[in-house]
């Protein structure tokens, strides 16, 4: 396979085998990143679970505690008071009866739903629709609440949602490339610290393999997972 320049120029002097402290490993995606645009940092874990036992899948919410940096467009399903909530702390989009309608003609230009508890039975009707884009409002990742405000709120300062995959590996974004390095750290602590939490009763002994880290254009690299702990 081909390899274009770029790519040769990532991989020179370049140890895929070893195992990066997580300030050289940003270093080395700074110092490596040759577009224009602002890069994500992306986050790789695998997990010793097995996914075919359910009560082994974890998913879950984190605040990352310097954001995103990407903003997030929220939307609320809700009525009355609760829809003024979802406007004074930022909700992009909110409505009732009448946003689901727009959903079910697959009108959907949002990246987190929130729901109050009393709309959900309506919202069954395009869960067919929101569940494959994971975007069905959810009790356990704090999307189905009567809290409307403190909702919107966490899920414009940089909330994001982890859920393994079939491999057992979560993916995750924690910032932009551009972001400073010991803000980087402080969120890949964050999310490390929010997966220890999560690990099921069921699994037993080491859960996290291996955490690697690597820009939108940019090579991955395993990190010492010691140093985020």
């Amino acid at each position: 396979m081909k390899i274009s320049k770029n790519r040769k120029k990532i991989l020179e002097n370049l140890d895929l085998e070893k195992i990066y402290e997580p300030n050289e490993a940003i270093k080395i995606l700074k110092e490596k990143s040759f577009v224009k645009f602002k890069e994500t940092i992306d986050v790789a874990v695998n997990l010793k679970i097995d996914t075919s036992k359910t009560d082994q899948n974890v998913k879950g919410v984190i605040n990352l505690p310097n954001g995103t940096g990407k903003e997030t467009i929220v939307a609320v399903i809700s009525s009355g008071d609760k829809l003024d909530q979802a406007k004074e702390n930022g909700a992009d989009i909110f409505g009732g009866i009448d946003l689901i309608e727009k959903i079910s003609n697959t009108k959907i230009n949002f990246d987190i739903l929130i729901a109050s508890p009393d709309m959900m039975p309506q919202l069954s009707k395009v869960a067919k629709i929101l569940g494959p884009k994971g975007l069905m409002p959810n009790p356990k990742l704090g999307t189905v609440t009567n809290d409307i405000g403190a909702a919107v709120k966490g899920a414009k300062s940089g909330q994001v949602k982890f859920k393994n995959d079939k491999s057992g590996i979560v993916h995750v974004i924690a910032g932009k490339l551009d972001f400073k390095e010991e803000e980087i750290i402080e969120n890949l602590k964050t999310l490390y610290s929010s997966l220890v939490k999560s690990k099921p009763d069921s699994v037993k002994g080491s859960f996290i393999k291996k955490v690697t880290i690597a820009s939108t254009m940019g090579i991955g690299l395993q990190i010492n997972q010691g140093s985020l702990r």
